[in-house]
């Protein structure tokens, strides 16, 4: 197998484009869906696209062919909601492993056929990316307005629910995992962390791209972080790419990829949407619109991976992939020995930044135990606080960690 990494080192490679896009255009129903083996399934599952692994796997491979054909050189995984977590709406958790193992399988399938059939003559290979979507629960945010603090779900459920699909997708053949849509990066941390764990066990190294999602034009995540902020929360990981999909399209990307391309010291990914939906939830965005969009982001040099997201077909893709072959790819700088923190700002400790003030543990204003300690004039307590805030961060500097 062609190591993906020198592949990108030689060229900027394609992603495919929309799997839901192309499902909907097969105008399925509820017992396509089903297939014999769900007929008396207790629950409707129309909508659940994951299963159509299991029921319709000719569906899947279809669509994968047709987007090898228009040139992507990596097929994402009919997968984006193959959790536990996700599958619990349809009552179809214990189908995880088989869903993420099929959906692996049939892409690899995809890609031996394509490669041996008159179409694919001249291609050498391509790659399977595991997709993993970010569930339907957030780690950094609360379901309830009325309670702030609560949780739909924990780091270590999610990790759990992670770690079942990372193994189907692993064992049916996926070259990458790809931890996409991003809309809080405590979830993408769970994924990798999980990811992490399940790779040291079976003795393997995973390449790993991240994709977040900039929701608007505030240009910050979901769950509130900027794009350098979000860079940051991932790079403890040795990641394939980072990148950004999905919820923008390609105009209005643009900054925030720019801000990727000079700061990442890994290969940089952008697949957005086909524009805009309209008001009726559809994307009008065509092929050559979508291009020339594109066109900028590759001669301006910010990409290794391009590709498209929702709304995008078959044609996008063959337009992308027409640019693609004329771009040269974005040379990966080398990372820096700052110690970049994150909340959902970034921030950079330089060698002339002198003195920091960190933590508001230590201001009155922002610590009621503080307040009270200096009140009552107890300032070695004070101190002790104090102290362990600096060897915190320490301990942060001295080990690189980034937050």
């Amino acid at each position: 197998m062609t190591d993906i990494r020198k592949e990108l080192e030689k060229r900027v490679l394609v992603i495919d484009g929309a799997m839901g896009t192309m499902i909907q255009q097969y105008k399925l129903e509820e017992k396509d869906y089903r297939g014999k083996r769900f007929a008396d399934f207790h629950k409707d599952v129309k909508g659940n696209n994951d299963l159509l692994s299991i029921t319709q796997p000719e569906i899947i491979k279809t669509i994968h062919k047709e987007y090898l054909k228009a040139g992507a050189d990596i097929i994402e995984t009919n997968t984006f909601s193959g959790t536990t977590i996700a599958m619990a709406d349809y009552d179809m958790q214990d189908l995880v492993y088989e869903l993420n193992y099929e959906s692996a399988k049939i892409a690899k399938e995809a890609i031996k056929e394509f490669l041996a059939s008159p179409e694919g003559k001249g291609r050498e290979t391509a790659f399977v990316a595991g997709a993993i979507g970010p569930t339907n629960r957030t780690l950094s945010l609360s379901p309830n307005v009325n309670d702030p603090g609560f949780r739909a779900v924990t780091f270590d459920e999610l990790v759990e629910a992670y770690t079942e699909q990372v193994r189907g997708l692993l064992d049916g053949g996926a070259d990458v995992l790809l931890i996409e849509t991003i809309f809080d990066t405590l979830n993408a941390k769970a994924a990798l962390f999980a990811i992490q764990n399940y790779a040291e066990k079976i003795n393997k190294r995973v390449p790993v791209m991240v994709s977040g999602t900039i929701t608007d034009a505030s240009g910050r995540t979901l769950s509130g972080q900027t794009t350098e902020a979000f860079l940051n929360s991932v790079s403890h990981v040795d990641l394939l790419s980072v990148g950004l999909n999905c919820a923008l399209g390609a105009k209005d990307m643009r900054p925030y990829l720019e801000e990727l391309s000079t700061k990442a010291p890994f290969y940089v990914s952008a697949y957005p949407n086909a524009g805009l939906p309209n008001q009726f939830g559809e994307y009008d965005q065509d092929a050559h619109e979508m291009g020339h969009q594109i066109e900028d982001f590759l001669q301006a040099g910010f990409l290794n991976i391009v590709g498209g997201c929702c709304g995008t077909t078959p044609a996008h893709i063959q337009r992308i992939a027409e640019l693609a072959k004329t771009a040269k790819p974005r040379k990966v700088p080398h990372a820096d020995t700052l110690m970049h923190l994150s909340g959902l700002e970034p921030l950079t400790l330089r060698p002339e930044s002198n003195f920091m003030n960190v933590g508001e543990r230590t201001n009155v204003t922002g610590s009621k135990k503080f307040l009270r300690l200096i009140k009552e004039e107890n300032y070695e307590e004070a101190l002790s606080i104090a102290g362990l805030i600096c060897w915190l961060t320490t301990i942060l500097f001295l080990t690189d960690i980034r937050l």
